[in-house]
């Protein structure tokens, strides 16, 4: 963590302009673990101006050699796995079994899915009318990412950066530095040219929106709450520049009672705990049928008790704590709404796990008799908390899956095919998971409605740093 105090500019580690610091804590420990500086205006105007800088060679690089420095990434970035996993263990709190086989696997995972679609990007294109058609890199880009998912939401950013032509600056949170720090050496030995990536530290009011209103920044993405990607949109807006979002999400799971209820329920419950409910397409509304209710509690209740919670260095299959105090307490006090607003509590509740006196842990949480009207059911909890809502037919399934102002995921269980395909067609969200279907690298992510906007991962992640222009009376 030798440069954890510095930003990575123009190929180099550097001291910071400001002088702010902020401290960096273990979640599991409460304790100090290092500082960082938090940048300002004129850092993110240093890194810029290498950015622009760098863009006119690097966006004039051919399929081909881009192609070669993603090879040399991956190379690399499976060098350093271990250390990516360990880093956010130690930062964000994450089990290091999932650190390895969900984290920091994302790193290498994504990155070949867009190696597979760079080689199939078709940069010039001769349309039926006779023109041309020229896909070119967008220029350069701020990149905001999210604590929960450090290393997925980078890759998911960067590298399609990378890939295209196009250079950036990355604000990673300021909450989990310690990953992309290691991820910034990784960019440096896969020798990249100074200025393609470069890093500042900060928090989003300050080097969050002066990336926003950088009037040489052409494109914005961001992923985290619906309330600061309203902010970057609005900053963004005087420059016309372009902007993508990955948002906040409610996602709905709707349970129908032909399908394998103790498989689909357990896995279920085990999938919203999943990363302690801190992933923004969790399914936390279980909405299930009446026919088969009481027959789901029951499975839930199970499930539900099952979850362990324990250290993040231990390995094997639990849950490790939340990554702050601030979104302990949140958890904490929809916990206590979901109780006031007579929910029936099935599992978990108030307080820390038994035995743990230290650490933002929360008890796994399934509240039945929800109705979608709640608080708990509306409002983003982003921690281990379930609640289930019967419903009474298909009809009312679907309207209570999308009586939600997002839509980034849902998920489905059903034993019928038809009804399968039936359901996922009225559901308003950018993906729906069916009997456990999973997201595959190089398959895009993104949502609907206050879920954001444009698609991360595989081709359709290369083309939002894509311009296209026309070429006309080429011959």
């Amino acid at each position: 963590m030798e440069n954890l105090e510095k930003f990575y500019i123009n190929g180099r580690w550097v001291t910071p302009n400001s002088t702010k610091t902020m401290p960096v804590s273990n979640p599991a420990t409460e304790q100090k673990i290092g500082r960082i500086m938090l940048g300002n205006g004129t850092d993110v105007d240093r890194a810029v101006t290498a950015a622009l800088t760098a863009f006119e060679e690097f966006s004039q690089t051919s399929k081909a050699q881009r192609l070669s420095l993603l090879l040399r990434l991956k190379s690399v970035t499976e060098a350093r796995f271990e250390d990516l996993a360990q880093a956010m263990r130690l930062e964000m709190g994450a089990p290091i079994s999932m650190a390895r086989s969900d984290q920091a696997d994302a790193a290498v995972g994504h990155l070949q899915g867009f190696i597979d679609a760079l080689e199939k990007l078709e940069e010039q294109i001769t349309l039926a009318s006779g023109d041309v058609l020229v896909r070119e890199p967008i220029g350069v880009c701020g990149l905001i990412t999210p604590w929960n998912w450090p290393m997925n939401q980078i890759v998911l950013k960067v590298v399609p950066a990378l890939a295209t032509g196009s250079c950036c600056i990355l604000k990673p949170s300021e909450h989990t530095p310690i990953s992309a720090m290691i991820y910034a050496e990784i960019i440096d030995e896969a020798g990249y040219p100074p200025g393609v990536f470069n890093l500042v530290n900060g928090d989003g009011p300050t080097v969050g929106a002066a990336l926003s209103r950088h009037a040489d920044i052409q494109m914005m993405s961001f992923t985290g709450s619906t309330r600061a990607g309203i902010a970057v949109t609005q900053d963004a807006a005087p420059t016309v520049k372009r902007v993508t979002l990955e948002l906040g999400g409610k996602s709905p799971n709707l349970v129908f009672a032909d399908c394998d209820l103790e498989n689909q329920i357990t896995a279920s419950v085990q999938e919203c705990m999943f990363n302690s409910g801190q992933s923004c397409d969790a399914p936390t509304r279980l909405l299930v049928e009446r026919a088969c209710y009481d027959q789901a509690l029951d499975i839930a209740k199970r499930a539900g008790e099952a979850i362990q919670v324990d250290a993040p260095e231990k390995e094997g299959d639990h849950i490790g704590p939340l990554f702050d105090k601030i979104q302990f307490d949140r958890v904490q006090a929809m916990i206590s709404a979901g109780i006031d607003e007579g929910a029936t509590l099935l599992v978990g509740g108030l307080g820390r796990p038994d035995g743990m006196e230290a650490g933002w842990y929360v008890k796994p949480t399934v509240f039945a008799d929800v109705s979608n009207e709640m608080r708990i059911a509306q409002e983003e909890i982003f921690g281990p908390v379930l609640v289930i809502i019967p419903f009474e037919n298909e009809q009312e399934a679907v309207a209570i899956a999308n009586d939600t102002p997002y839509g980034l995921a849902a998920y489905l269980q059903t034993g019928n095919p038809e009804r399968a395909r039936r359901v996922a067609a009225k559901l308003r969200t950018g993906s729906v998971h069916i009997n456990g279907g999973g997201i595959n690298y190089g398959t895009p992510f993104g949502g609907y409605k206050q879920s954001g906007n444009g698609r991360e991962g595989g081709m359709m992640g290369l083309e939002d740093y894509l311009e296209t222009k026309t070429l006309h009376g080429l011959t």
